[in-house]
């Protein structure tokens, strides 16, 4: 995907809009921001434009207000931790549009950077209305996307404003697509993925697309479970998605067809319900009780997926194990992000919930590329075409 990057074009002096995934998780209490690596991952290409004396205007959500103003979706703290980050002011607006901004705009020196306000609150940025997409264009001369995690998303600010400016990847955007296409086309072998999440329904693609790449697929997660019932065994109260089923013995038997290692669960935790963790107990995947739900992958399991994970050299994974959230279902998930962590292979990790254990486990450092974005990061690995990719300028 050879697309333009801001090392393409000519910076000083023009009006740069950035759109940036600054959608930081943050307190429910105070507000604070709980976590700002994704505002650390935008910093190299923003300090960039600044030092190349452009003024900096940056768009960004947070949430989903529906296009209204929610008080505790502004972005003032955002900027405030940016403005630390970078060691210099940002000057953050209060609208997003309108005579406010483009008098602030029209104020600004080189190397200036301003933030506008969650481009969220106005309803015509998620419908990708052009009006506006048009005022949004009308402050910049060149258009940066470093969003990865919005790629997927065709809105105003990750599409509509490269219809009508030259656009180009910043730095992030440009690193996400390198490090996950080329796992995706020259992947070192043995390639492995690991597959978790609840639902095959929302993973089918990413599996098929996988499958055709990699030596070893492993399934892990409630979407485990629509495999193991497609096997034949009972799976109690279990999430199962009857209607996939038989997909699921179809991508099995293509597996099997095409001679790749497809592996599911051999045991599993099982409880009551998630809320009864006194309740759990390890049994096999043949002998789910009638009246338990299967919660997390079982120790036999682990054992499985570490060994095909330890012989491998290039490891993809996006989704958890089993409801990590709760201490005694996460034993598989921190097991794995483990295995991960202490193989010799290049690791690139996908997806809110695997990155979380993964911080969780403080292994951040002992994993090769963290990806920024969970949905675009899932249909980047379907093989699907990105808008807020596609739209920008060709090399």
């Amino acid at each position: 995907m050879a697309k333009k990057t801001m090392q393409d074009v000519e910076l000083t002096g023009k009006r740069v809009l950035i759109r940036v995934d600054f959608n930081v998780p943050r307190s429910k209490t105070t507000g604070e921001i709980t976590n700002d690596v994704r505002i650390q991952a935008g910093v190299p290409t923003i300090k960039y434009l600044v030092e190349q004396g452009a003024k900096v205007i940056i768009m960004t959500h947070m949430g989903r207000p529906k296009g209204e103003v929610k008080e505790e979706l502004r972005l003032d703290r955002v900027a405030e931790r940016l403005a630390e980050l970078i060691g210099q002011p940002v000057k953050k607006l209060n609208e997003v549009v309108g005579p406010e901004v483009e008098a602030a705009v029209a104020a600004m020196q080189n190397g200036d950077v301003i933030m506008l306000e969650n481009v969220r609150f106005l309803p015509g940025e998620t419908d990708n209305d052009m009006e506006l997409a048009k005022q949004l264009a009308a402050l910049g001369d060149v258009y940066v996307n470093d969003a990865f995690g919005t790629a997927h998303r065709a809105h105003c600010s990750t599409e509509g404003v490269g219809r009508i400016l030259p656009g180009v990847m910043g730095f992030l955007m440009d690193k996400e697509i390198s490090v996950l296409g080329k796992a995706l086309s020259e992947a070192e072998h043995p390639f492995v993925a690991i597959v978790g999440g609840s639902k095959i329904s929302d993973k089918i693609g990413v599996v098929q697309n996988l499958l055709e790449k990699v030596d070893c697929l492993m399934i892990g997660g409630g979407m485990a479970n629509t495999f193991l019932k497609a096997k034949g065994y009972e799976m109690g109260t279990s999430l199962v998605e009857d209607d996939k089923t038989a997909l699921a013995l179809e991508i099995m038997q293509h597996a099997e067809a095409m001679g790749k290692k497809l592996l599911i669960p051999v045991d599993l935790t099982v409880a009551a319900a998630i809320e009864q963790p006194e309740t759990a107990q390890t049994v096999g995947v043949d002998a789910v009780p009638a009246d338990k739900m299967a919660l997390d992958i079982g120790p036999e399991t682990v054992k499985l997926y570490q060994q095909a994970v330890s012989d491998a050299k290039t490891v993809i994974w996006n989704g958890p194990m089993g409801v990590f959230e709760v201490d005694a279902f996460a034993v598989g998930t921190a097991s794995v992000a483990q295995a991960v962590a202490n193989s010799g292979a290049y690791s690139i990790v996908g997806g809110g919930d695997s990155v979380a254990s993964i911080e969780k486990a403080g292994l951040n450092d002992k994993i090769d590329h963290i990806s920024t974005g969970g949905g675009a990061s899932l249909e980047f690995l379907e093989g699907k075409k990105l808008p807020g990719i596609e739209i920008l300028q060709d090399k």
